[in-house]
């Protein structure tokens, strides 16, 4: 992947991230978003993209512990996600 596809993937991804479609996954990926795409290398962007293709109500209830992720939604950025902290 080029460095400009490279760089318009991280900008939509940060994009779709704080317009989840709920005010706060909006807060909570957008901030986490701005705060850790640009420094992702490709696999985690991948992994990043994935992960936002999943519902709002279960990325939520993974990161509150009330409902535990599928195997595949068990990595390095989906822990950095749950440990991400927003003011």
């Amino acid at each position: 992947m080029s460095l400009e596809e490279l760089e318009n993937k991280r900008k939509r991804l940060i994009f779709r991230s704080g317009h989840r479609g709920t005010k706060e996954m909006d807060l909570l990926m957008g901030s986490f978003a701005d705060k850790y795409v640009w420094e992702f290398s490709e696999g985690d962007l991948a992994l990043y993209e994935d992960l936002l293709q999943e519902s709002d109500p279960d990325i939520y209830d993974w990161i509150l512990g009330r409902a535990e992720p599928p195997p595949e939604m068990r990595h390095a950025v989906f822990q950095k996600l749950k440990e991400h902290k927003f003011a």
